[in-house]
């Protein structure tokens, strides 16, 4: 019972009890409404961030799954053959990782690649190519498969054309790009080879190695290597020391691949016995080169008449390999390229080969290759803005082929 003093509590008039049961009504079906369309409770930053995650469907590793993934396998011969090709510390494995869409995943003798159709085949193709590679004696490496996948990618394979036949070259050198195999092969048919490109192709390189083999297989008696004595943009001055000591300098790159080739002592031994020579340019004046492999570098920096002088020095059973870079050029601006006159003046002449690397052969850091091509495109451009202000891409008046009284 209440207090004697409480005051009753009022009643409700009919019009609020009507009102009060509406409500209920309302909120009775919404609430119904909700759970058959199965609204869930408002989320969480951590839940939205999971089912965003549920929803792309991504897994560790950045592979997204497929209403219908490929397998394929590829089986490696042995443990040798697995660490040539997925690299030391696996990093040629990460490298093919980058390369593809695909997921690889690498145990023991066995790789397998899983994702969509397209991706997986494409990733073995790109893989069974690397592995011919090393199956050949190739060495394997993240440069070499960028040029491997983009090749696979175009339908051709960098082993089947990087592939030299009986070709041994020391040290088991062997050329890293189709441009360089086709160099090879025209070095070891031509007396006279021109190797003209960019810095990093391995033209030098591969020519003192196709020198180091013929010395070998003595089909020659001798290897002369020269270069001209140009500074390159800066005045070095007095240099100390004698005149081999004053020469050194700008026959270092040389004196460097030849020791890549050779034993230290054996080096030393055909260095003093006079059969390998390394000699600037103006040294080769008045001689006749008989059974020798002579290979004149930087060629862009000779005159055209050290050019010529160079050339003729040719003798009896002897090859000639000339390399250089047009787009390093040392000289005066007023005296012209000796390589530029000889391109001119030699391209139709029978017995001489000329090769053109591009950037696509650059086996330096993969930045050389863009660093080259960037400075390719600028200077394209700048040389179309001096042709323009001279007027050479004005439009030019049609002209009769055929005028009247022409064979007068």
């Amino acid at each position: 019972m209440g207090h004697p003093n409480d005051e009753p509590t009022p009643l409700l008039s009919p019009g609020q009890v009507g009102e009060s049961l509406r409500l209920c009504g309302v909120l009775g079906a919404n609430l119904l409404t909700d759970q058959k369309q199965g609204q869930m409770p408002e989320q969480t930053p951590d839940s939205q961030n999971q089912t965003a995650g549920a929803q792309d469907g991504t897994q560790q590793g950045g592979v997204t799954p497929t209403s219908n993934p490929v397998t394929a396998t590829i089986a490696l011969t042995n443990q040798r053959e697995a660490f040539a090709l997925l690299g030391t510390g696996d990093v040629n494995l990460r490298r093919m990782r980058e390369l593809t869409r695909a997921r690889l995943i690498a145990r023991g003798e066995t790789m397998t690649i899983t994702g969509e159709e397209a991706d997986v085949q494409a990733a073995e193709r790109m893989i069974k190519d690397a592995l011919d590679v090393v199956r050949g004696g190739g060495e394997l490496t993240p440069d070499s498969l960028l040029r491997s996948a983009r090749m696979s990618g175009e339908g051709r394979s960098l082993a089947a054309e990087t592939q030299v036949g009986s070709l041994s070259l020391p040290r088991g050198i062997r050329p890293k790009t189709p441009g360089q195999k086709v160099y090879l092969e025209k070095v070891e048919k031509s007396d006279i080879t021109f190797g003209i490109g960019p810095a990093g192709t391995g033209k030098t390189y591969l020519a003192v190695a196709m020198a180091v083999q013929a010395l070998r297989n003595r089909r020659v008696k001798r290897i002369i290597l020269t270069r001209p004595a140009v500074e390159a943009g800066e005045k070095l001055g007095f240099l100390p020391g004698d005149l081999q000591a004053k020469i050194d300098p700008y026959l270092r790159p040389l004196y460097d691949a030849l020791q890549d080739m050779l034993d230290q002592e054996k080096f030393e031994s055909y260095l003093t016995s006079g059969v390998i020579e390394i000699a600037p340019l103006a040294f080769m004046r008045g001689r006749t080169l008989n059974d020798a492999f002579v290979i004149l570098d930087e060629a862009q920096n000779t005159t055209g008449e050290q050019m010529k002088m160079f050339l003729t020095r040719m003798g009896f059973s002897s090859k000639v390999v000339v390399t250089g870079d047009v787009t390093q050029i040392d000289l005066p601006r007023h005296i012209s390229s000796g390589l530029a006159v000889a391109k001119r003046v030699l391209s139709n002449i029978e017995g001489i080969e000329w090769h053109e690397f591009t950037d696509v052969d650059v086996v330096r850091h993969p930045l050389v290759g863009r660093i080259i091509k960037a400075y390719e495109t600028a200077e394209n451009a700048e040389q179309d803005k001096r042709a323009a202000r001279r007027g050479e891409f004005a439009s030019i008046p049609e002209v009769d082929t055929d005028p009247v009284g022409a064979d007068d």
